[in-house]
């Protein structure tokens, strides 16, 4: 039986096929989702936020070029804060911790009413191949599904195995099936591997003992992760919370809340890790290096007495609590055991269980920039089944994958984005010239370019680019535009202003300035963005000025031979990951260093000083 033919058909309604269906409709192709369930559309599988450090970044980006996730998380959040806000503006990051089943349910009416764009439920069985190109997808029901380019977003489905202690069972999360399409996908020739993630518990929190926890309020005013000031709301939108019908902002932010591990808890864990199928060796998927379960940092980490855990509210109606920080597969009864040794969980009542998921990817270095597999024209990955972790980097990698099977199918030019003008940029470049071995997270120090790539200015660098392809509206680039106009205004007022005996431009330089400083009748110049964007300029200019001089040299120094034997160790400032993954490949130079996956620009920095200052190579 054949359904109707697409233009591009996306498989998976998760971050990453949400972008790509909605990009791929706002071009003008006829697109579909397909999906095995409608009602896990937009899913939070796990932590129940989106955005973090260098996380957020990429959502601004993804919103810049007119993406769902960072209008979505701004109109169900219910905790907003700025990270890393004792650092410099570069490395700011806007959390946002979301009401899970809005997040979820206005994503998928979002899908719904979206022109050009359609939704099926079933499961995607096999990919058919005709002429060396992708011709079609075949459901677990028999029907055929014709498409021009088809967008693969599987997640954590293909080949999904949960573990939770001794028990294992099929499935890409707790209470959805599995998928087989990874063998399908294999035998057209794919090179495939093996990875691991995991969740916490979540506990009821009438069982909670608030008094005994620190609580966590959210900043005000609260921080967005979309440029855009008003959000439409429809008469009968139940899941947009914080948006009026007049399209002004407004949120009654709830806490979270903070405890810690205690040597109780490591004690049980330790007791009982013969009983962990990570210990057991029955998981054969490598896990996040940068989330560990808590069975890896009680046993990593043995001198530390505690480890702090946040607990946060899943939505304005729920009192199910996301316990983050205990990751684990162990066996229920022992999660409940090291649940009731933290303090103000003693009564606590357990209602999911944690669980480990190994899942399948695809080596990403079977694909060009534009997310297209090299061996079958039309196909695109995005997602997880490319390598990755986390919502924000599979709605980057789907983003960029829904535009180009659009425009594959258009005839048009591919769309592609430079490393030095973005962080999704950066996130492709690495996984399709180095692969990973570990799920890949980003991190604002893989971004050679980083100071330069703020989250208050990715409209600036992204929304034209955008606009010129149809992919954002044209009244959302006039908004950049005015916006773009209002900053160059007020850098040409400030030319001529002095604060306290000395150039208003100069003062702005000074690390500990900031815009209350500034004089009121000044201050009212420009908004308070405008502002904060200028001194964030003003701040950041020698030290941008001195990478591009050093950036300049760095390249010829790329053929810098590392001396043999050299202990890496040895050199301060490196990360442990560094360290480890030096020693293990021991590269001959610094572009052979680059070239090893999660070694950053810094890290290559650090060591060329390092030899540098000892006259060695």
């Amino acid at each position: 039986m054949y359904f109707t033919e697409f233009e591009v058909l996306v498989i998976g309604s998760g971050h990453a096929g949400i972008e790509a269906a909605l990009a791929s409709a706002r071009l003008g192709s006829r697109t579909l989702i397909l999906t095995q369930n409608l009602d896990t559309i937009g899913q939070m599988s796990c932590n129940p936020a989106i955005g973090g450090s260098a996380k957020s970044h990429i959502v601004k980006e993804i919103d810049a070029l007119g993406g769902a996730m960072g209008i979505n998380a701004d109109a169900t959040g219910i905790q907003f804060r700025t990270l890393n806000k004792s650092k410099g503006r570069a490395v700011w990051a806007t959390r946002v911790q979301c009401d899970k089943k809005a997040y979820q349910f206005r994503l998928k009416a979002v899908l719904e009413r979206t022109p050009n764009l359609s939704l099926l439920q079933g499961t995607a069985a096999g990919l058919r191949v005709k002429n060396g190109s992708i011709a079609s997808v075949t459901t677990d029901l028999g029907v055929e599904i014709r498409a021009k380019t088809v967008v693969i977003t599987a997640g954590t489905f293909l080949r999904g195995l949960l573990h939770v202690g001794e028990h294992s069972k099929a499935g890409g999360r707790m209470g959805d099936a599995a998928s087989s399409l990874s063998d399908n996908i294999r035998a057209l020739g794919f090179e495939s591997g093996r990875f691991k993630t995991g969740t916490p518990c979540r506990i009821n929190g009438q069982s909670i003992d608030f008094n005994r926890l620190e609580i966590q309020e959210g900043d005000e005013p609260p921080p967005r992760l979309s440029f855009l000031s008003r959000i439409a709301r429809g008469r009968d939108d139940l899941f947009t919370l914080n948006f009026a019908a007049d399209g002004m902002f407004h949120v009654e932010q709830l806490p979270c809340w903070i405890t810690h591990t205690t040597p109780v808890t490591h004690e049980i864990i330790r007791s009982n890790l013969h009983r962990s199928p990570l210990y057991q060796r029955r998981i054969k998927g490598t896990g996040p290096r940068y989330c560990p379960s808590v069975e890896d940092k009680v046993v990593r980490f043995a001198n530390k007495e505690s480890h702090q855990l946040f607990l946060e509210p899943e939505g304005r109606h729920s009192d199910e609590f996301y316990v983050n920080g205990v990751s684990t597969s162990l066996p229920f009864d022992v999660q409940l055991a090291l649940i009731h040794s933290v303090p103000g969980l003693e009564r606590a009542e357990i209602l999911r269980a944690g669980y480990a998921v190994e899942y399948d990817y695809f080596e990403p270095t079977q694909l060009h920039p534009t997310l297209e597999t090299k061996r079958i024209p039309g196909l695109f990955f995005a997602g997880q089944i490319n390598g990755t972790s986390g919502y924000e980097e599979a709605a980057g990698q789907g983003l960029i994958a829904g535009i180009n099977a659009a425009l594959k199918v258009q005839g048009r030019p591919a769309f592609t984005l430079s490393k030095d003008i973005s962080y999704i940029a950066v996130l492709i470049d690495d996984l399709i010239t180095r692969g990973t071995d570990e799920p890949y997270r980003m991190f604002t120090s893989r971004a050679e370019n980083r100071l330069s790539l703020r989250e208050d200015n990715a409209d600036l660098r992204l929304t034209e680019l955008g606009a010129e392809i149809g992919l954002v509206t044209p009244a959302r680039n006039l908004e950049t535009q005015r916006k773009r106009r209002e900053i160059r205004e007020l850098e040409n007022a400030i030319d001529s202003l002095w604060l306290n005996g000395r150039p208003l431009k100069q003062a702005m330089k000074d690390p500990i300035f900031s815009a209350e400083a500034i004089p009121v009748e000044v201050f009212e110049l420009a908004s308070r963005a405008a502002w904060e964007h200028v001194i964030a300029d003003a701040k950041y200019a020698g030290y941008i000025a001195r990478y591009k001089r050093d950036d300049s040299r760095s390249y010829a120094r790329g053929d810098r031979s590392i001396p043999d034997g050299l202990d890496f160790a040895a050199i301060p400032g490196l990360r442990n990951e560094t360290r480890q993954k030096l020693q293990r490949f021991r590269p001959v130079s610094l572009e052979g260093a680059r070239r090893i996956s999660g070694i950053t620009p810094a890290d290559l920095s650090i060591i060329d000083l390092w030899l540098s200052s000892r006259h060695l190579s």
